[in-house]
């Protein structure tokens, strides 16, 4: 018979998208097919083998030798800093004074992390998060970027699933104890000692955090803190090779901390299963719907086969509340706990903001901001709008102010991320050029200025300059945040319509002394 062979243009674009797709779905198999060859292998093997002495120790000495705590607090101003807590239990649950005060209820293996880690007082967030964690609730936290929110919520984690050690192999591992004897197995030896097939990798802590480098951020510190037992943290997000991730996946990774979008993606490869879920951590919450994850963290706690909320522990961190999120909070969580941490100096007392009037010329605009960059020493964050103009204004300030630059947005590869931030964590380069991607989550001590080289143009973005202006000021040290403001109600090229919010905030800071 007749057929169409799609002679127009429409057809020749149908049939590439057509190869396109079979191309993809050929490369995903080949990808799922290798993990479980992986996975069988690992499994056949034993499972991780106990390490030599020799062995933890080297790996002790990679993982903690940059390790200092919390960099440079202001421990005196602690105590005055406002927690609000509220919600079931909260009149009879006492703060944590310091991390010795949990050592006997922590497994040996955590204890001993937690001393390398050199963690002093503990912040507000984790005294007053960790003991109700350790109780078994759920929890949401209004706590800021800096404010030691990843071990608020990883310790007790940690703690809960490394409990118990393995009485086949001898590991501290996550596992079940065998209703005849009490005798705990962790859950490969068994699977093994009743014949059970190789099955997905099983996420016991589901971790999700809205960029790739917060992820990594997360999975460092999970690490450090499961060091010496038998529990593997992976680590996986978008925009990287699925096989590297995959590798890892077919090792453990019953603590899983993952960007949405990739999550979902292995879930629905089947090497990932959610049924043993005990803990669904959401770090970032605020900053995750802002990127339009809301659909696809739906989709993972709702749609496939994590337990529901009764089954699980949730704890959910965002440096705001607004509506969206107090509903998801409502819809993943049972009877929270309510902790609302004030900023070490609020968001605004330790830092001084300047607002400088700017024509609508970048030229003239990037002239302003490397005069104010000049009145500053010490590292630079400057914040745009669009990843062009990062590039752009990266350029322009080594070309024609020799300062040492570089940027970082969305379409920078997974390696050079990493490059820049840690040029600019060591002082390779002073200024480091960012659209909102870097502006939430990424660990940099001591931003000494923040420059928004272009403000959000609309009053629902406001918040995203309290994000940017937040990476200075931090643990008790004093910053400068300059905003390059543009006339006009036109949101294509002024910032008159935040002007308001601008101006309140002004009002809402008292210079730091």
């Amino acid at each position: 018979g007749f057929q169409d062979r799609g002679g127009g243009k429409g057809g020749g674009k149908e049939r590439r998208r057509n190869a396109q797709n079979a191309q993809v779905a050929k490369k995903s198999g080949e990808e799922t097919d290798y993990y479980w060859r992986s996975r069988q292998k690992f499994i056949s093997a034993g499972g991780r083998q106990p390490k030599t002495e020799e062995s933890l120790r080297r790996a002790e000495r990679e993982l903690f030798s940059q390790h200092t705590g919390v960099v440079g607090i202001n421990f005196d101003q602690y105590e005055s800093i406002p927690v609000e807590c509220s919600g079931p239990g909260t009149e009879q649950s006492k703060a944590l004074g310091s991390f010795q005060q949990l050592g006997g209820s922590l497994p040996p293996f955590l204890a001993r992390a937690v001393e390398l880690m050199k963690y002093a007082n503990p912040t507000p967030i984790q005294r007053n998060a960790i003991p109700h964690a350790l109780l078994g609730k759920d929890l949401m936290c209004c706590a800021q970027t800096g404010s030691g929110k990843t071990c608020a919520f990883l310790l007790p984690v940690t703690a809960s699933l490394g409990g118990r050690c393995c009485a086949e192999c001898g590991l501290w591992a996550v596992g079940r104890a065998d209703p005849a004897d009490d005798q705990f197995y962790c859950d490969r030896c068994w699977d093994q000692l009743e014949g059970v097939e190789v099955g997905p990798t099983a996420a016991y802590a589901v971790v999700m955090a809205p960029t790739r480098e917060l992820a990594l951020q997360i999975h460092l510190e999970a690490r450090k803190l499961t060091h010496g037992s038998d529990i593997h943290p992976v680590v996986v997000y978008g925009g990287a090779p699925a096989r590297g991730q995959l590798d890892e996946l077919a090792l453990g990774g019953q603590v899983l901390v993952a960007t949405p979008g990739r999550l979902i993606d292995f879930v629905d490869r089947g090497v990932v299963t959610l049924a043993r879920t005990r803990f669904l951590v959401l770090d970032e919450a605020d900053r995750m719907l802002d990127m339009g994850f809301e659909p696809q963290i739906r989709q993972i706690v709702q749609k496939r086969d994590m337990p529901p909320k009764a089954q699980r522990q949730t704890l959910m961190f965002s440096a705001t509340f607004p509506g969206p999120i107090q509903k998801l909070a409502g819809e993943f969580m049972n009877q929270y706990v309510w902790i609302a941490v004030g900023r070490v100096g609020s968001s605004v007392e330790s830092i001084q903001q300047v607002i400088v009037q700017a024509p609508n010329d970048k030229r003239q605009k990037l002239a302003l901001a490397a005069q104010a960059m000049q009145q500053v020493e010490g590292r630079t964050l400057v914040f745009v709008q669009k990843k062009a103009t990062a590039d752009w204004v990266c350029r322009q300030l080594q070309r024609e102010y020799g300062v040492r630059a570089d940027s970082i947005h969305g379409d920078r590869n997974q390696s050079q991320r990493e490059g820049v931030l840690a040029a600019f964590k060591g002082g390779k380069i002073t200024v480091m050029v960012a659209t909102d991607v870097a502006a939430r989550g990424l660990d940099i001590p001591e931003v000494r200025h923040v420059v928004n080289f272009d403000l959000p143009t609309s009053p629902d973005e406001f918040d995203s300059y309290v994000h940017r202006i937040g990476r200075t000021g931090r643990a008790g040290h004093t910053g400068k945040a300059t905003a390059l403001y543009v006339q006009g109600m036109d949101p294509k090229t002024g910032n008159g319509r935040i002007a308001k919010q601008l101006l309140q905030m002004l009002q809402a800071a008292s210079p730091p002394a």
